[in-house]
């Protein structure tokens, strides 16, 4: 069975796969993901106000589409002493979408003078599984049906109606640190220090001892404890409810 992940970054369609093949086991052989990026889809426009309106919108959009059952997700910062912003916001917090550096540097400015024990924070992600209602055709431009196979094409705008929908949450808590630490994962994660922690230290100068930032962590050890790693693993059931 083909699944569409709602995304044009490959490196979030390896992170996904990952996460999901570790739970669904010998049933993962079953299922072949690939992004709506390599189908040549187009990105819809964010406009909900919550993570699951955003990742329903995404993974509605491409069910819709295709006829392909789709899985999407959302997900962002929320920093408690600041209203729970930057949220939604996370990936454009200081203007351009997904520029890491400058997002980090406004959000340290912005809590400069929180004392350390009211930095805590937590990632949050929703995760949702559209399933398009195959059996009921789609519309093209010209009112015909649409085969599934052949709806993964921009070049074809076919419309089927939704089925069914689950849409599961995810959280990750723990700290904003005052300067970031390691090389791995992306966004907030050199800032972020998680309350779980896999059982070793940091080893970096300076910080030898001190708990993990996410980016100090393996893929295999934040996956572990993400907020999209127990996001996407509560969608499992709803997966292998669609294997039979």
């Amino acid at each position: 069975m083909k699944i569409v992940v709602a995304t044009h970054n490959e490196g979030k369609l390896v992170e996904i796969r990952r996460i999901l093949e570790e739970d669904l086991g010998e049933d993962a052989a079953h299922i072949e993901l690939v992004s709506a990026g390599s189908l040549h889809l187009p990105d819809p426009v964010e406009t909900g106000v919550t993570f699951q309106e955003n990742a329903l919108l995404k993974a509605r959009d491409v069910a819709s589409r295709t006829g392909l059952p789709a899985v999407a997700d959302d997900s962002g910062l929320i920093v408690d002493v600041m209203g729970n912003a930057p949220g939604i916001l996370s990936a454009r917090w200081a203007g351009a979408h997904g520029h890491d550096k400058a997002n980090n540097a406004l959000l340290l400015a912005q809590i400069e003078d929180i004392p350390d024990d009211k930095r805590t924070a937590r990632f949050r992600c929703a995760a949702a599984l559209v399933v398009p209602d195959v059996e009921a055709g789609a519309d093209a431009t010209g009112g015909a049906e649409v085969p599934a196979a052949a709806a993964g094409s921009a070049m074809v705008q076919a419309r089927y109606t939704i089925k069914s929908e689950t849409v599961e949450l995810g959280e990750m808590p723990g700290v904003i640190i005052r300067k970031p630490r390691g090389e791995h994962g992306f966004g907030y994660d050199p800032l972020f220090v998680p309350d779980d922690q896999p059982g070793r230290t940091s080893t970096e100068p300076d910080y030898e001892g001190e708990p993990l930032t996410s980016a100090e962590m393996t893929p295999a050890e934040k996956n572990a404890i993400s907020h999209r790693g127990k996001a996407l693993k509560a969608l499992v059931p709803a997966i292998e409810a669609l294997l039979g």
